[in-house]
């Protein structure tokens, strides 16, 4: 029997209407190659799951089965217990399906998991084939274990009278260089947005903060740290020139001190920064030159008190040449010792010998063009450079026969740019289309790293778990929506009551002897059941009345400018296995926003189309052994038939509870 090598290359967010728009177009010349090579529906599209968003997709497209068998039916699980408890639903104990990764190790071949988001982490099998690394979080492998600290952006000029720390300060990188009277503020991780989605299984579950307001804080406005710092003559040095300047680079909540020199030129400009261990070290740490992008940098950081060794990348953004300004950006830190989503754990040194360090993921954007090009792509080029070379390090000399893997960078990416491609932002909206447009140029690139796989006998599937919608109208998305309890709409609809301060006035704490129903998590409303919940009043004979009720009130929606309902569908429990959820973990009603008031993804049908050329389908395609060339198939691909098609690729059975089937009209 001829053994087949499958990797399924999995692109988080890849939006199949726009890469078709970019192939023809011509900008996605790597996977115009991959589709001449290989097979894909008419539209390179794939429908997806409910609900669109990560845990459940990427756990669909592992098991061949819906959220409603695998149990993963959002991006948290409800706590039947304390309801403003969310638990992040990446833990692979959750997932009542079996995985195909389990199939294939257990038949024999040598299998490994490369942060699959989506019921991978804890290995969900002992077969000593399966090797698993990381699936905690979206964001990046060790991003959930080993991030160390966020980003930061340093401004440093004559005018700073003193050096000083602040968190999340910096929403851009124009903020002014010359703030004064700031002292040192410690980071709270659970009130860092970008901390929290990066460490999201590390924790089983943490309390949400009631929102009561219509503005939910978007990633695109999660501010920076910001280190503000004097810029004088050098003084006190071991070793500086006559000419240098000095400023100070605070790391670690401003609890670690750089000392930097800023240096001139052979032509007498000011051009390049080196930062020191300490103002005795004749060595630098790094010495970084205006303008280039520098990773690896490593050095030290405070973790639980300690001191560890991490990697950084920085920047210099701004550096003038009469030394009166600098603007340097500082990436998150990474402990690269940490193997904790390591498994077995002598592959994070494997890696790290072969590859170099897990890479840091930036969030650093915001409204920023400047921030956007010159550190959040950058630093997605760097990690998408090292997850190919990682893939294709151990697709090559560490004997594996399938690989699934994962990158994040459309969708992170996304995230700080999609809502803005129609209305724009401090960007105008053609600017924010072009950034957007070079994210899917360096997925092409991304892509065009493994086509050399194809003749080395590999067949490559690429699939996506959704992609990312730009909202057609103005309204904002609609309340219900949120990683906890939202009280919003639920308590203008007089469903969720708020307990009062001496005031009279409504804090964010919800009165569990007077709400009858309340939203968690996204899409799902709880009805506060009597016998089920612990603070339970609604009596089980009331609730098939009161979920009718709900319904009609959510269909009455309406957008105040265009008159349109803002609710698609609503469904009950039992119903809403139609569309693969429904069951235990979900909620009583389960409802999805009408095309045109999404947000990014996560609340809606998983077909629907956004403004820009933007959707919310998943993208499949295929190529290698096995694979059509050159083909298109009209047939409908669904999330729940690739792990049946790569089962018939490597000749191993279907998954137990698999409920797709092989896309036999691409096969040869």
């Amino acid at each position: 029997m001829d053994k087949k090598k499958v990797l399924i290359l999995g692109i988080d967010g890849l939006d199949p209407r726009l890469t078709k728009t970019y192939v023809e177009e011509g900008v996605m010349p790597h996977t115009k190659e991959f589709l001449k090579r290989g097979a894909a529906q008419l539209d390179y599209e794939m429908i997806g799951g409910q609900p669109t968003v990560t845990p459940p997709m990427w756990t669909t497209l592992a098991t061949g089965a819906t959220a409603r068998v695998h149990g993963i039916t959002g991006y948290y699980r409800h706590n039947e217990e304390e309801h403003d408890i969310q638990e992040y639903n990446f833990d692979s104990t959750n997932c009542r399906a079996e995985q195909l990764w389990n199939v294939t190790a257990e038949a024999g071949l040598k299998t490994l998991v490369w942060h699959w988001p989506g019921s991978a982490w804890p290995p969900s099998s002992d077969s000593p084939n399966l090797h698993v690394i990381d699936g905690t979080q979206p964001g990046g492998i060790n991003v959930g274990t080993a991030q160390v600290e966020p980003d930061m952006l340093m401004v440093a000029s004559p005018k700073v009278e003193a050096v000083s720390f602040r968190a999340k300060a910096a929403s851009d990188s124009e903020v002014p260089c010359f703030i004064t009277g700031m002292e040192a503020e410690e980071t709270k991780e659970d009130g860092d947005l970008s901390m929290m989605i990066n460490r999201l299984t590390v924790k089983k579950s943490r309390r949400v903060t009631t929102t009561i307001e219509e503005n939910i804080m978007n990633l695109s406005e999660t501010p920076m740290d910001m280190v503000s710092s004097p810029i004088k003559p050098a003084s006190g040095w071991t070793e500086a020139p006559k000419d240098a300047l000095e400023c100070t680079l605070l790391l670690s909540n401003g609890l670690i001190h750089r000392p930097c020199l800023i240096l001139k030129n052979q032509n007498g400009q000011y051009d390049k920064v080196a930062i020191y261990r300490n103002k005795k070290s004749t060595e630098p740490i790094v010495c970084l030159e205006k303008d280039v992008f520098v990773q690896d940098i490593v050095d030290e950081a405070i973790r639980h008190d300690d001191k560890v060794l991490v990697n950084r990348s920085m920047r210099v953004l701004e550096l003038a040449e009469d030394g009166s300004n600098l603007r340097l950006w500082v990436s998150a830190a990474m402990d690269f010792h940490d193997d904790t989503v390591w498994s077995p754990k002598s592959l994070l040194q494997t890696v790290v010998e072969n590859v170099g360090y897990p890479q840091p993921v930036c969030l650093a954007g915001g409204s920023d063009e400047k921030l956007i090009a010159k550190c959040m792509r950058a630093s997605w080029d760097h990690s998408a450079k090292w997850n190919a070379d990682g893939i294709k390090y151990m697709a090559r000399h560490e004997g594996y026969d399938v690989i699934f893997s994962h990158f994040h960078n459309v969708d992170m990416q996304g995230h700080m740019l999609v809502q803005y491609l129609k209305k724009g932002s401090k960007l105008a909206p053609e600017v924010c289309q072009e950034l957007f447009k070079e994210v899917y140029i360096q997925t092409d690139n991304y892509i065009g790293e493994f086509l050399e796989l194809i003749d080395e006998g590999w067949t490559i599937m690429i699939v996506s778990d959704h992609g990312q919608t730009t909202p057609e109208h103005d309204a904002a998305t609609f309340r219900l929506n949120t990683g906890g309890v939202n009280a919003y709409d639920m308590r203008k609809l007089g469903y969720t009551v708020l307990k009062k301060d001496e005031n009279g006035n409504d804090i964010p704490e919800v009165d569990w002897t007077k709400t009858t129903a309340y939203t968690a998590s996204y899409c799902h409303i709880y009805i506060n059941l009597k016998g089920r919940d612990k603070n339970g009043i609604v009596e089980p004979e009331d609730k098939f009345e009161l979920e009718e009720k709900i319904m009609t009130d959510l269909y009455a929606l309406r957008d105040e400018k265009t008159g349109h309902r803002i609710v698609a569908l609503a469904l009950r429990n039992r119903d809403a296995a139609l569309l693969g959820e429904g069951g235990p973990e979900s909620g009583d009603i389960v409802f999805y926003i009408a095309e045109g008031y999404t947000a990014d993804h996560a609340d809606s049908f998983s077909t629907i189309d956004g403004a820009c050329g933007t959707s919310v389908r998943s993208t499949f395609m295929a190529a290698g052994p096995g694979i059509k060339e050159n083909f298109l198939t009209e047939r409908i691909v669904k999330h729940m038939d690739v792990a049946p098609t790569a089962a018939v690729l490597l000749k191993v059975r279907m998954p137990y509870q698999c409920e797709g089937a092989p896309i036999y009209q691409i096969l040869v």
